[in-house]
């Protein structure tokens, strides 16, 4: 699942997305608000943590800008403002759910998950298949012709990009990018060793050909 992080306090970010990373999640992050929303505004996420107070653009103006936009993302509140008008005012803005500051990162996850759960089908967190071939990103399972598929969590995000771009070629710097982070060292095969890491778990076993190398651009997952 892809989850953006908009906070400025670098330590709580980095805690954030450190946890998150060992659970299997994307993470992108935002440092103020106006950079939140453009990353709102230019890609999906499955979820978006939310600081209220930002710098360039509080975080109540990010919310109201994104709702207004239609743009039906679930959100939690993350801040230090604990009374109930901050409460009432920020879900009356649209956040989906609150937590102030100090949190236990267990009831954290378990409110991202209850909050992408809720989402319901159709939603960009539902199953995700080719062919045989299933992911449950809330669940956390990889099942094929029925039977569960263990990977690692970084096998599991390599996998989880491949299947929602499934059809389309993904670049080797974009997987970089986007299931390690932008600032990897791109002289590494690490891509090479992770698709090769998929291929023995869900193709081979079964004497499939699902995940395809497209020589020169990249790699897809198709039928």
């Amino acid at each position: 699942m892809r989850i953006l992080i908009i906070e400025d306090e670098r330590k709580v970010a980095a805690f954030l997305q450190q946890g998150l990373e060992e659970e299997g999640w994307i993470v992108h992050l935002a440092f103020n608000g106006a950079e939140g929303l453009q990353k709102i505004l230019s890609d999906e996420h499955d979820v978006v943590i939310l600081d209220i107070m930002l710098p360039k653009l509080d975080g109540l103006s990010v919310l109201k800008q994104m709702r207004e936009k239609m743009i039906k993302t679930p959100v939690l509140l993350l801040t230090a403002r604990d009374t109930i008008p901050d409460k009432v005012k920020g879900l009356y803005q649209g956040a989906d759910d609150y937590m102030t500051k100090p949190f236990a990162f267990e009831e954290l996850l378990a409110r991202l998950h209850v909050l992408t759960r809720q989402r319901g089908e159709g939603s960009i967190v539902g199953i995700l298949q080719v062919a045989d071939l299933k992911l449950d990103p809330v669940g956390h399972k990889v099942l094929k012709e029925g039977r569960e598929i263990e990977l690692t969590a970084m096998e599991f995000r390599l996998l989880e990009l491949l299947l929602r771009n499934s059809g389309k070629v993904v670049s080797r710097l974009d997987i970089e990018e986007l299931v390690w982070d932008k600032n990897y060292d791109h002289d590494t095969n690490i891509v090479d060793v992770y698709i090769n890491y998929l291929r023995k778990k869900v193709d081979k076993p079964f004497n499939s050909h699902l995940i395809k190398t497209i020589r020169g651009f990249g790699y897809k997952i198709d039928k």
